[in-house]
């Protein structure tokens, strides 16, 4: 089996087990896939394929969870992501492939700590503090596809029911993705090599995230959290271990 067979088989393995859980609980595609793939592909590759397959997966989320909808919680979050977005995306372009996986590990590690933990902080003055939480969301968003992680924090803060939290996310990313797009067209961001890695793991892609939805109305969403945030956090782990070139 040569290298390219190999990239495709656990790429697709990779993307197939994200997309599960985005559709389960409706987050965690890159922040799981990102790290993983990293290790094999380049992040300007595997970022921009990522950015192309969360419009899918925000699609079919967004389809199981629309009743729950509520823009009044997001719109904001919404506007300074656009706005910090391409910030990010110049990031993903000047940056060395090594600092952004060691930003990635360093980042997913925090990120899972506070949630395992079940940091909260109450927040008074919610309309205010979405500007730096959405303009931050924004420049993670466009750098290395991982804008969800502050939106996540700030939504389970404020205790939004599991339906809502869903589908506001998939909303929200998919706006997010639709202004990204363009931004990395226009910096040579889609290329040929990410499109044919695209078509490649797309299967992967849709059978996980049906199957993900299927499986957020039968599994025990507590349970699934804890060992997916001890997961990420071995992921955050690996992505700074490879980006200081120890593996």
């Amino acid at each position: 089996m040569n290298l390219i067979s190999d990239i495709i088989i656990f790429g697709s393995l990779i993307i197939f087990f994200s997309a599960m859980l985005q559709g389960l609980s409706g987050f965690g595609f890159s922040i799981l896939a990102v790290p993983l793939i990293t290790l094999f592909i380049s992040p300007k590759i595997v970022v921009p394929i990522l950015v192309l397959f969360s419009l899918v997966i925000n699609i079919v989320v967004f389809s199981s969870a629309r009743k729950a909808f509520k823009i009044k919680k997001i719109w904001l979050l919404m506007i300074f992501g656009i706005i910090g977005m391409p910030l990010g995306a110049y990031f993903l372009v000047v940056l060395d492939d090594n600092i952004i996986k060691l930003i990635i590990g360093i980042f997913i590690t925090i990120f899972g700590i506070l949630l395992l933990s079940g940091f909260r902080k109450e927040i008074k003055r919610e309309k205010l503090s979405m500007i730096p939480i959405g303009i931050f969301s924004g420049i993670l968003s466009g750098s290395i596809s991982m804008g969800g992680p502050p939106v996540i924090l700030f939504l389970s803060n404020q205790g939004v029911n599991k339906q809502t939290f869903r589908a506001n996310l998939a909303v929200y990313f998919f706006i997010l993705n639709i202004f990204t797009i363009p931004v990395y067209f226009w910096n040579g961001l889609i290329t040929t090599q990410v499109l044919s890695y695209s078509a490649k793991f797309f299967p992967s892609l849709l059978i996980g995230v049906l199957a993900g939805n299927i499986l957020s109305k039968k599994i025990k969403e507590e349970s699934f959290r804890k060992i997916t945030l001890v997961l990420l956090m071995i992921m955050g782990i690996l992505s700074i271990i490879s980006g200081l070139r120890l593996i």
